[in-house]
């Protein structure tokens, strides 16, 4: 509870970046609605998180709702395996980058990873980046490259779209 509270300035901050307000883009503004910022309970939230605190269960949940869109075949990921696993039964978990990387996550800490997925990227790839703002150098030259697309910055992790069709555009949301 306690924990909470001390993000509650920065709830403030962003709070006119939260449920779409702003963005044009209808793809766009579905994915903040009904991806980022979806309320509703899933069917696997009961079964995930036990014993998690609230900010890896909140970044577990998003990552499950991530995976449930996007259905990759091919997951990299190491600590939230199991959210992500969840979200997609059919999907391949991986633990390095190996091939066309469809969803992965990786920590702002492990750029030589992050640089390595950048590589094997496709148009329907998704890659989310955790901790941005620990290394905000890191997170904007990600936002900056131009394979990246469409970008989310959500404050506990950024996501990044490689879908080449895409204006490239940058929000701020309030997660």
């Amino acid at each position: 509870m306690w924990q909470q509270l001390k993000y509650m300035p920065l709830w403030l901050r962003r709070v006119l970046h939260c449920r779409g307000f702003g963005i044009q883009s209808p793809t766009d503004y579905a994915f903040v609605r009904y991806v980022i910022n979806e309320h509703w309970p899933y069917y696997q939230y009961r079964e995930l998180g036990h014993g998690d605190d609230w900010l890896t269960r909140k970044l577990g949940r998003l990552y499950f709702r991530l995976s449930n869109w996007r259905q990759p075949a091919v997951i990299v990921s190491d600590r939230y395996a199991d959210y992500l696993a969840a979200g997609c039964r059919r999907a391949r978990l991986v633990q390095g980058v190996d091939g066309i990387v469809e969803l992965a996550r990786f920590t702002v800490e492990q750029e030589g990873l992050v640089c390595q997925a950048m590589d094997n990227t496709d148009s329907r790839s998704l890659l989310v980046v955790e901790g941005i703002g620990r290394r905000p150098d890191v997170w904007r030259r990600l936002v900056d490259d131009p394979r990246s697309r469409v970008t989310f910055d959500l404050y506990y992790c950024g996501i990044v779209i490689f879908d080449n069709k895409r204006t490239k555009q940058h929000y701020i949301i309030n997660f």
